[in-house]
C-alpha cells in the first residue's frame, strides 16, 4: 500500500495539493438520460460541495481555490486541478477540451484530475483525455462504488459494471491514471460482496482507490431509507476494519487516496463518527502506521 502523500511526493518531486473546481454539467441519471434523482446518497452538489463554483471561469476558480489554501500548501507545493462535482465527461468534446487547456494553463497546476462515471467515455470524450494525458499527467476517478449490479440498481447508479471495466483498460491504454471511488455500507451489501467489489476492482487494474463509508445527507433519497430504519450505517472501527482488509486484496503498489470521506456537515445526518475529522485522521494514522 502507497499513500497518495507517497506517491506524488515521489512523482512530482513535493507535496500536491487539489484545487476542486466546477463545470457546468450533470448526470445521466439525473436529467433524464439514464434516470432521475442521481445515485441515492447524492447531494444536490453532485458531490461537489467543496469546490468552486461553475460561475467562474475556470482559471478564477483556480486561482481563488490556491489562495484560500496556499498558506496550508507551503510555497514549494504543486497543484492538481480537480474537476470535482457531477460527471465531468457528460459533456461536449469541445466545452471538456477547452476547460482542460485552461486549467493545464494555470499557474502552479501540475497534473489534471477529473471525477466521471465509466458510462461517460466515449470515443471522442477518450480522445480528448488523450491529448491531456499527453500535456500532463491525468487522473481519472470512477465513481463505481460496488460491483453488485443489484446493488447498484438500488442505489440508481444506472450503468453495469462491466462498463467500468472497459473504462479502466480504455483509460489506461490512453496513459490516465485510474482512480476508483468504492462506498463500504452500501444497503443490504455483506463484507464478502465489499471485498469481491475491491477484487474486481484490482483484477480490472485500477491504479489508485478512494474509499468511503457510506454517509446520509439531508434532502437525498438515501436520507429516506435512513429515517425507516432501512439503512444500517457502520461504526468507526466496523468500517476500518472492513477498509483492512479490504487494503489486503490489493497489489503492493495500489495507491489509496482516501481511507474515507467525510460529508458536509451542515447536511450531514449520519454517521455522526466523521464529524470529528481530527480524530479520525488520527485514529488511521495510527491503525494504518502512517
Amino acid at each position: 500500500m502507497i499513500t497518495a502523500n507517497q506517491y506524488f511526493r515521489e512523482r512530482f518531486g513535493h507535496k500536491m495539493y487539489k484545487a476542486s473546481i466546477s463545470l457546468n454539467v450533470t448526470c445521466p441519471n439525473r436529467d433524464g438520460s439514464k434516470g432521475v434523482g442521481g445515485c441515492v446518497f447524492c447531494s444536490d452538489g453532485g458531490s461537489g460541495e467543496f469546490a468552486a463554483k461553475c460561475g467562474d471561469t475556470i482559471s478564477d476558480q483556480i486561482a481563488g481555490t490556491i489562495d484560500q489554501i496556499r498558506d496550508k500548501a507551503g510555497k514549494d507545493a504543486g497543484y492538481i486541478a480537480y474537476f470535482q462535482n457531477f460527471t465531468n465527461t457528460y459533456c461536449d468534446p469541445s466545452y471538456l477540451e477547452k476547460s482542460l487547456e485552461e486549467a493545464s494553463g494555470c499557474e502552479g497546476i501540475e497534473a489534471v484530475s477529473i471525477a466521471t462515471r465509466p458510462d461517460c467515455l466515449g470515443n471522442e470524450i477518450l480522445e480528448v483525455l488523450c491529448r491531456q494525458a499527453e500535456r500532463m499527467p491525468l487522473f481519472v476517478e470512477l465513481g463505481l462504488q460496488t460491483s453488485n449490479d443489484d446493488t447498484a440498481a438500488l442505489i440508481n447508479r444506472c450503468y453495469e459494471t462491466k462498463e467500468y471495466v472497459k473504462a479502466v483498460s480504455d483509460l489506461k491504454s490512453i496513459g490516465a491514471n485510474v482512480i476508483t471511488h468504492i462506498i463500504f455500507g452500501l444497503p443490504g451489501e455483506t463484507k464478502e460482496m465489499m471485498m469481491e467489489t475491491v477484487k474486481l476492482c484490482a483484477d480490472s487494474g485500477s491504479d489508485g482507490y478512494k474509499f468511503t463509508c457510506l454517509y446520509v445527507l439531508e434532502n437525498t433519497a438515501l436520507e429516506k431509507l435512513f429515517m425507516n430504519n432501512e439503512v444500517e450505517i457502520l461504526e468507526m472501527e466496523e468500517y476500518f476494519d472492513i477498509v483492512e482488509d479490504a487494503i489486503k486484496l490489493l497489489p503492493e503498489d495500489a495507491v489509496i487516496h482516501r481511507f474515507t470521506g467525510d460529508g458536509p456537515k451542515k447536511i450531514l445526518i449520519a454517521p455522526s463518527w466523521t464529524m470529528n475529522k481530527r480524530q479520525v485522521i488520527n485514529y488511521i494514522n495510527r491503525r494504518f502506521c502512517l
